[in-house]
Parts: structure tokens; sequence; C-alpha cells
């Protein structure tokens, strides 16, 4: 066999592996292709069905469900109000149908719960049927520490979808607020003194390597000086080993 023949066989042997490496690649796609598909279903409508129904219709698409809220509404107890994704849309099997589910027809009346502690708030509503919705706290002069200045829904109001009331909390009057001192230089006692002079107390102390500088002196504090604070700030001051 001649050089030439040699090079030609070479070439074709290289040629049909390309090709069959190809076919085998394209194979290999379009299955994954398939197996992906595959595991993709259309999600079932399950508004109007009772929890565990629906359970069970998603379960055997493979699909789990997840209840996101509870809200009042003309359908049964425990029947899906709303879900997403909506009805038809494709789903990948083991994802998640996420549902809200009716609490039946409206029947309480939201209590008034301004003026009452947050615990008493609490009691209140669970007497009534009604859940704890967001709490948001302010310091207010309006009230005292912990109680609610603040109701969503207004006291009375009966024609609601959600069972959740939203409080706002006064945290009581604001306290004082100081300009944190200089403690970088003092002795534990000369800072001490000085911090309680000014309304304030040493939260957290550590003891570092601090080369030149002597033993039990501040060499490092936080907040820096300057800095707002007030009597519940934490102050950190490092001292010198």
């Amino acid at each position: 066999m001649t050089l030439r023949d040699r090079l030609q066989w070479v070439f074709r042997m290289s040629l049909l592996a390309f090709i069959l490496a190809s076919v085998a690649f394209l194979s290999a796609l379009t299955a994954v292709r398939f197996a992906i598909q595959g595991r993709e279903v259309a999600m079932p409508d399950v508004v109007g069905m009772k929890a565990v129904e629906a359970q069970h219709t998603l379960q055997s698409r493979g699909v789990g469900i997840k209840v996101e809220d509870r809200i009042y509404n003309p359908l049964p107890l425990d029947t899906v109000v709303r879900q997403s994704p909506a009805p038809g849309s494709r789903v990948k099997t083991g994802q998640f149908a996420h549902v809200m589910l009716s609490l039946g027809p409206q029947k309480a009346t939201i209590p008034a719960l301004v003026d009452h502690s947050l615990r008493a708030a609490r009691i209140e509503m669970l007497r009534s049927g009604l859940q704890l919705g967001e709490v948001s706290s302010a310091y207010l002069p309006l009230g005292g520490d912990d109680t609610v200045i603040q109701q969503e829904p207004a006291p009375g109001n009966s024609d609601i979808t959600s069972p959740h009331i939203d409080l706002l909390v006064s945290l009581g009057s604001r306290p004082p607020a100081y300009v944190m001192p200089e403690m970088v230089g003092l002795s534990l006692a000369e800072a001490e003194s000085k911090l309680n002079g000014s309304g304030l107390k040493v939260s957290k102390l550590t003891f570092s390597p601090f080369p030149g500088i002597l033993h039990g002196t501040v060499a490092s504090q936080t907040p820096a000086h300057g800095a707002k604070v007030d009597a519940n700030s934490t102050i950190e001051l490092q001292l010198a080993e």
C-alpha cells in the first residue's frame, strides 16, 4: 500500500469515526430532551376541591402541595380558593402547587385592640377566631411600652376576607440619645466612670495585644467617638493585654 493509499484510508476512517460520534451525540441529546419532557406534567385544576382531594390529585401527577394562606370565602371550609401555577401550566414533577384555602363564610367582626397590650390583643384575637398578622413597632409617646396604637382592619369591620389583623405597637418614648465619648487611652476604671456619667455602660470587654500600649488601657472602642448612642446601645471596649 502506497503512502497515498494509507493517507486516504486514514482520512476515510477518521471521517467515519466523526460521523458515528455525531450520530451518538445527537441520539443522546434527543434522549435527554425526551427525558426532560417526560418529567413535565400539566398542572391539574384543584380550585373547588377539598384540601385532601386536591393533595391526592396533585400527588397522582407527581406534584406536591403547599398551603400559603387561608381566607374567608363562600366556599366550604378547607376548599381550595386559588392555586399557583395556573391549571394547565407545564411543571416539572417534584414541584409544588401553592394554594389558598377557604375558612368558610366570614363570621368574625374585628375587635377593638387599640390601647391593649400586645399579649392582651393576641388573646382577644384568639377569642374572635382571628390571627395576628404583621406587627410593626415604633417609638411613640402616644402609649406605653408594648401598647397597640393602630390596627388594620379597623374595629367593627365585618367585611373582611383575611383572618389576620396587622398591629402597630408602641415602644414607648424614645430613650435619651447621647454622643459616644472618647475612650481610647483611658484605663478601664476611667472609661467606665466616664460612660456612667453619660448614662451609658460597657456591654463587652475584650483583651488583645497592642504593642506599646499599657496593659489595661482602652485601645479601641465601638461605637466610635462621636457616634449617636442611647442607653440600650452595645458598647464594646478592647483593652491592651
